[in-house]
């Protein structure tokens, strides 16, 4: 079938939807209203924009075997204008073809191999020991912490640059630097402008300049920041050579420094790491926490299994983590529920496409519904409830791209590895040092788009000492 026989709603009522309804927060839900409205293909036009969903395990898969040897994610249009403007490189989020290639090969050795990311559990380990330091220092006398998505925001940025640097930046100190709360502050205000900016068309930035404006000034100050801790970690090393000293590095910008890339590439890839690691480990320690709260025979096997695993030691490491099912399962079960990136994207650049039996022109955008597939029932039973079991079960297996909350292939999240080490770490010893809670307000959290998917209200839970 051609593309004009797909169903879909209206341009206004997909207008209507996305603007008078809150769509622009409500974006994952509107997937699972598309498939209850016109099946698991449909489309759906903006202004010049055609979008084709895909809402279905199966189909995603036949999508990403069709994506080609340089898969192109959405545009990202916004992101890209500001680059040009400001005369930026692309990193690795924002990249195409050979570039975009080429930053990836070079990253995927130290960021994608186990071996090399188990040479990280140390330095995030330490990370992991303030958090629980602030944790302490944060509580009430009742043991209630406030807005722990806040306090995972800065242990999330404090571990990216753990791991970027090879230096700590104050995130977990008792007063957090004036400059990393607007750095977070600026990612914050950045993806809420993101929507907003793609959704309006580039004429409209004369007539509505506000919103342009705020997310450059983010941009500006994210570029500003990392640019400023990688020329000092650059001072330093210039100093150790020019001293006779042997320079060597684990972290990442050390790698990169040491290629023939141009320092303009570097500082756009390292910018991109940073914000693409704190929402990750944020959103999902913030529902990790909230779940196993309201779980407590979750939590207690959970605990149970750390503590077996770890024979009376304090601080589990990356070799720990690989005899706990258990862990492993709740944040995939997590990350089922709750994904950080609610939709994927792609753009086949190179041919037309057959999906789900309709044929779909070379350079449409297509939409992968990820929140949707996570939720199916026909996938997974009972799918709005939290069971981390249905991971461990051999009777249970589901469709591998039902739940990708990494994405899949050659764009998948290349920081995969280095986020899960860095959350099976903190849950783990959280749940060694504390019994979690839930608020005693009893107040439950929906998830809500921000161009990724976070809580709609603040998080409170009780952390008691054990």
């Amino acid at each position: 079938k051609a593309l004009g026989d797909m169903p879909g709603p209206s341009v206004a009522s997909f207008a209507w939807d996305l603007f008078a309804k809150r769509g622009l927060s409500r974006l994952h839900e509107l997937q699972l209203e598309g498939v209850r409205r016109y099946g698991p293909v449909w489309k759906a036009s903006f202004g010049p924009i055609l979008t084709v969903h895909v809402a279905d395990p199966a189909l995603i898969e036949q999508v990403l075997r069709q994506e080609g040897q340089h898969p192109m994610r959405s545009d990202l249009s916004s992101w890209k204008d500001y680059r040009r403007l400001r005369g930026h490189h692309c990193g690795l989020l924002t990249s195409e073809g050979e570039e975009w290639q080429s930053v990836r090969s070079l990253l995927g050795k130290h960021m994608l191999r186990p071996k090399a990311v188990e040479a990280y559990d140390q330095t995030l380990n330490s990370v992991v020991e303030d958090l629980i330091a602030k944790l302490r220092l944060r509580r009430s006398s009742e043991g209630l912490v406030t807005d722990i998505a806040s306090e995972f925001y800065r242990f999330g940025l404090e571990g990216v640059s753990s791991v970027l640097f090879e230096s700590r930046i104050g995130c977990l100190d008792e007063t957090v630097p004036e400059e990393t709360e607007r750095f977070i502050q600026s990612i914050n205000t950045m993806f809420v402008m993101t929507l907003l900016t793609m959704a309006m068309p580039r004429w409209m930035h004369q007539l509505f300049p506000k919103p342009w404006n705020v997310f450059c000034q983010c941009w500006d100050y994210m570029f500003d920041f990392a640019k400023g801790h990688i020329d000092q970690r650059m001072a330093a090393e210039a100093e150790k050579v020019a001293r006779g000293e042997k320079v060597e590095g684990r972290y990442l910008t050390y790698f990169l420094s040491q290629t023939d890339l141009p320092m303009k590439t570097v500082y756009s890839n390292v910018t991109e790491l940073l914000l693409a690691g704190v929402d990750t480990i944020s959103s999902t320690l913030s529902w990790s926490l909230y779940e196993l709260s309201r779980h407590r025979a979750v939590q207690a096997s959970l605990r149970e299994e750390v503590l077996s695993v770890l024979g009376g030691r304090r601080v589990p490491t990356a070799a720990d983590v690989a005899q706990m099912p258990l862990l492993k399962a709740t944040v995939k079960e997590v990350l089922r529920l709750y994904p950080v990136i609610p939709a994927n994207a792609r753009v086949i650049a190179e041919r037309d496409i057959q999906v789900g039996g309709y044929l779909i022109p070379k350079n449409t955008l297509i939409t992968l519904c990820h929140f949707a597939t996570s939720r199916d029932p026909a996938v997974f039973p009972q799918p709005d409830r939290f069971q981390p079991q249905r991971w461990l079960s051999r009777e249970q297996s589901h469709h591998p791209y039902a739940s990708v909350p990494f994405g899949v292939g050659k764009r998948s999240c290349i920081g995969r590895r280095i986020a899960e080490l860095e959350l099976y770490l903190a849950v783990a010893r959280i749940l060694m040092e504390f019994d979690i809670k839930p608020d005693p307000e009893g107040i439950s959290v929906k998830p809500m788009t921000r161009t990724l998917l976070v809580p709609e209200n603040v998080i409170n839970l009780q952390f008691t000492e054990r």
